[in-house]
């Protein structure tokens, strides 16, 4: 597996803005519908007062309904560990509780101890979470569906493969922005537009709020403070889809090579099967 390592000081510009302004911006491309590419209400962070993580996906699977034929959590996730040099840092770790629903805690203090120990700046479980005072204390941001006070028969299934968390599909090295309002999947070949987009974007919505914050604001004067957000507004969106047209007019003019499938052999091969 090979995940292209992005400028870090481009992360370091995502991370000063919410999720919901860097959605915001990824709708003025056009590249997915408006109704993809975030996890849903499910999903909520364990600690909001946490600021906002950038990173790369890597992924597994996790089951606790039953007891395991061999091993458990604590003895396959070193082999996970073993994994996320495929990858480049800072890296996310996304659990699928794939049982029909959650019995044990997907994780607790002793395996964000050990996923912050190796460079990870966070985890996203779609199950649920426990020593929640331990975690907090660690300063490891999380977010789960729910808090479970037992580990019950946890184990890791699967790593590096594709998951769905949140109702959205999450694949190994996917660029994730999350804070106490969400998780937002940001695509990686619009990661550095995104970021000089949300600083457009605020100074853009900036107008109305500097207008009604003001003294004695009315509503003509609002009608004006929207009117110019709309046009600065418009301004961005038309230079940003007029990047991506150019941007797109040089790939169509390059000869067509097959490329690699993802989820192919190759996915197949770096499957590993954990607990078993």
């Amino acid at each position: 597996m090979s995940i292209p390592s992005i400028d870090p000081q481009i992360f370091d510009k995502l991370r000063k803005y919410d999720t919901p302004t860097v959605l915001n911006v990824i709708e003025l491309f056009d590249a997915r519908g408006r109704e993809e590419g975030f996890l849903d209400g499910s999903i909520k962070a364990c600690f909001p007062e946490m600021g906002a993580i950038v990173g790369y996906a890597t992924t597994a699977t996790f089951s606790s309904a039953r007891p395991a034929a061999a091993g458990d959590a604590y003895s396959s996730i070193a082999e996970q560990v073993d994994t996320f040099d495929t990858m480049p840092g800072p890296r996310i770790v996304v659990f699928q509780d794939i049982d029909p629903e959650p019995v044990g805690a997907t994780f607790g203090e002793v395996m964000c101890s050990v996923y912050k120990a190796f460079g990870c700046a966070g985890l996203i479980t779609s199950g649920g979470a426990r020593d929640l005072d331990q975690v907090r204390e660690l300063g490891f941001p999380c977010w789960s569906s729910s808090v479970i006070s037992s580990h019950a028969w946890c184990r890791i299934v699967d790593v590096q493969v594709p998951v769905e968390v949140g109702g959205a599909r999450i694949v190994p090295g996917d660029i994730l922005h999350a804070d106490c309002n969400g998780v937002a999947i940001v695509p990686a070949a619009l990661v550095e537009e995104v970021a000089l987009g949300c600083e457009r974007l605020v100074a853009a919505e900036n107008i109305v709020l500097g207008y009604v914050r003001g003294e004695s604001p009315d509503v003509a004067g609002l009608r004006e403070a929207y009117k110019a957000t709309k046009s600065r507004f418009g301004e961005h969106a038309a230079a940003v889809r007029g990047q991506v047209h150019r941007e797109a007019v040089v790939v169509a003019a390059e000869p067509l090579v097959a490329a690699p499938d993802p989820h192919g052999a190759a996915a197949a091969a770096g499957r590993r099967e954990l607990g078993r």
